[in-house]
């Protein structure tokens, strides 16, 4: 371990709020290994007060030991399911409708997510007002940003947000890991460290 790594636990331990970015990354095609990581991104938040936001929709981080109340995934979630035409604003659960047809309009269900032709965002806006709400309190707080994964597809979400936190509150400091993309604004150089690795890989090395 080097002493990069051993300045993100030191910055973990003495951290009252832990924001955390989930991206590209940590998409399920290797389930197995990411699952390890959430699993280790688990224990290091373990007792923390925190909040994760994913770019990711296919569910994978809900059947972690994170806790689901703490996770917001505003591209939507792949596993909930939508009128393709959205006739109503109704969302269902896996097997919630067998046949998978709209029961309103008889048009096939699809997955709840940005990628969906018309997406219902009703499904994670009570998630993210409480986001805003927990992200509100840590102005002025000390608080650890740890973005993990996240390129350029939607840097609205997590990647422009997240320099926006650290520029605003001095009392920040951000850790941005990525295989390629982990370059950190000039705006906020002083309190953000990049980390060039893949961050899943990098989340199993600071294991518990």
């Amino acid at each position: 371990m080097d002493h990069r790594d051993k300045g993100i636990l030191e910055d973990l331990e003495k951290a009252g709020k832990v924001l955390v970015g989930i991206g590209a990354e940590w998409k399920a095609e290797r389930e197995p290994e990411i699952f390890k990581a959430y699993e280790a991104l688990a224990g290091l938040l373990e007792g923390k007060d925190y909040f994760v936001v994913t770019t990711n929709t296919d569910a994978l981080i809900y059947e972690s030991s994170l806790n689901p109340d703490r996770i917001v995934a505003p591209c939507g979630n792949e596993t909930w399911r939508q009128c393709s035409k959205a006739c109503t604003k109704d969302i269902w659960e896996p097997g919630e409708i067998p046949d998978d047809i709209c029961p309103h309009c008889g048009a096939p269900l699809t997955g709840n997510t940005r990628e969906a032709g018309t997406y219902i965002e009703e499904g994670y806006l009570p998630q993210w007002q409480k986001y805003t709400r927990w992200l509100s309190m840590t102005m002025n707080r000390e608080l650890l940003v740890l973005e993990l994964g996240e390129g350029f597809k939607v840097p609205t979400v997590i990647r422009w947000p997240f320099e926006k936190t650290v520029f605003f509150n001095q009392k920040s400091r951000m850790y941005r890991v990525h295989e390629t993309l982990s370059q950190v604004t000039e705006e906020i150089k002083e309190r953000a460290v990049s980390v060039r690795e893949n961050s899943v890989q990098w989340i199993r090395k600071l294991e518990k």
